[in-house]
């Protein structure tokens, strides 16, 4: 058994003072990914203000949600390849850079008031967002092992739950006024600060991560530590040596394109992404709507602090149980979770009420926050290694945001028609989701003792390298 079958099949044993520079590492990187959500879920709280200031009708405010997730979807492509090339650590700050601009300028169009504007503006934002996830999974795939990174796909959806529970606490805070200290009284504030505020905290985290983030054990000072098992879990000595973690554009296509499980795992995570957005970009204004919840009101600030916290557990909770329950598998995992949330789907449209509402929109949330993770992060992480885990994310997660766009125009044309449609757009996701992932477990098996590289190629969500019975 060689060194890199250890990592694989064992708990990874490292050098005193290596975890902990790698969680500095991964702390500032968390940060930033958690500034970018703040920077994105801010229109879902404005979505009343503006909608009303300028007599937008939801169907209207549909298409500034779909513009910026379709130009998210379509910039993880492109942006998964260039992360490849260019280092994850440029492609965030490059992404940084364009969310913290673009949100500026959504707050300063508040005083055109221009719908195509906004959309614009909006679609602009999602395309540099989109540098964000494939330049963190880039960075954080030379710094963990495969059988680790379940459970870094349970952090990393901790984060960007960090940042919405960041955003829903903030955010209403600033419209309904605040003090700090009981000595600086701020007022209610226009919802244009929604979009500026989240852009200074995004510029003051992306200076420390300019400062302290490396892009590999090598650059920090530990060689050779993360074997790199790349696309059909083959070892890549050159970039396992930490020599080299990026490729050209046309070799990521050549060798991701190609595998079947990057395309059934995307067409599942696209139903992921049409049931999270629903629930992200909207439960403020159904409660709003439907029940007349006041944003500052208690039951309000329970369900945005429930939703991010029970989104967080169920990430983690994903993780853990795919890496030691399934020893790397997602795809059963991930089955199970597209299922149940298809059943308390069909139970949320039929029982009403501002406490059912609140139960069900946060179990909906724990389950497609719990597909995203896995399938998000640690699939394209398993699937593309080191050199090609960018544009592997950037395919897989591409797809989360094509379906999520249907959450834009077409869902909110169906809540301009009855707000009773809310629960019954997402039904079909889950029930679809299950059955590719079903798919996916069947079709993938693991490699046997012995196989030659060409019958180990395509190795996903439903198999894994590290595991030899079939």
């Amino acid at each position: 058994m060689n060194h890199g079958d250890i990592h694989e099949t064992t708990r990874p044993s490292y050098p005193p003072g290596f975890r902990r520079r790698r969680g500095w590492n991964w702390g500032w990187l968390g940060l930033l990914y958690t500034s970018f959500y703040m920077c994105r879920y801010n229109l879902s709280l404005a979505n009343p203000s503006i909608s009303q200031e300028f007599g937008f009708s939801r169907e209207q405010m549909g298409h500034i949600i779909s513009a910026a997730l379709l130009a998210y979807a379509l910039g993880l492509i492109v942006n998964g390849a260039l992360a490849d090339r260019l280092g994850g650590k440029r492609a965030m700050l490059i992404g940084a850079a364009g969310t913290i601009a673009m949100n500026l300028l959504f707050g300063a169009a508040s005083f055109a008031g221009m719908l195509g504007l906004f959309v614009a503006i909006r679609a602009l934002d999602g395309y540099f967002q989109s540098f964000g996830a494939p330049g963190m999974v880039k960075i954080n795939t030379a710094w963990f092992a495969r059988r680790e990174r379940g459970r870094f796909s349970g952090i990393f959806g901790f984060m960007i739950n960090l940042g919405r529970f960041g955003i829903f606490t903030l955010g209403p805070a600033l419209l309904a006024g605040f003090s700090v200290l009981g000595m600086v009284h701020i007022p209610p504030l226009h919802w244009r600060w929604l979009f500026w505020v989240p852009s200074v905290i995004c510029a003051l985290v992306a200076v420390g991560v300019a400062v302290w983030v490396k892009e590999t054990p090598e650059q920090a000072g530990y060689p050779g530590l993360i074997p790199d098992t790349g696309p059909g879990g083959q070892a890549d000595p050159g970039s396992g040596a930490g020599r080299d973690v990026r490729a050209g554009v046309a070799e990521v296509l050549r060798t991701i394109a190609t595998q079947p499980v990057v395309w059934i795992t995307a067409a599942a995570y696209a139903c992921t992404g049409a049931v999270r957005q629903a629930v992200d970009q909207w439960f403020p204004r159904y409660m709003q709507d439907m029940y007349q919840v006041d944003l500052r009101s208690a039951q309000f600030q329970f369900l945005a602090f429930l939703i991010p916290f029970m989104a967080s557990v169920g990430s983690l909770l994903a993780g853990y149980v795919s890496d030691t329950l399934f020893k790397g598998r997602r795809a059963p995992v991930a089955a199970i979770l597209y299922f149940t949330e298809t059943a308390l789907i069909l139970l949320a449209a039929r029982f009403h009420g501002v406490t059912a509402a609140i139960v069900f929109l946060v179990l909906i949330s724990f389950t497609a926050n719990s597909t995203h993770s896995i399938l998000g992060s640690a699939a394209p992480m398993d699937i593309g290694g080191r050199r090609m885990s960018g544009f592997a994310l950037g395919v897989i997660d591409s797809f989360q945001y094509f379906g999520g766009s249907l959450a834009g125009i077409l869902l909110g044309r169906l809540l301009d028609q009855s707000l009773g449609n809310y629960f019954y757009f997402m039904a079909p996701f889950g029930a679809i989701g299950g059955l590719l992932m079903l798919v996916a477990r069947g079709k993938f098996a693991p490699p046997r003792p012995g196989a030659t590289p060409a019958a180990t190629r395509t190795v996903g969500p439903g198999a894994t390298a590290e595991s030899n019975k079939p």
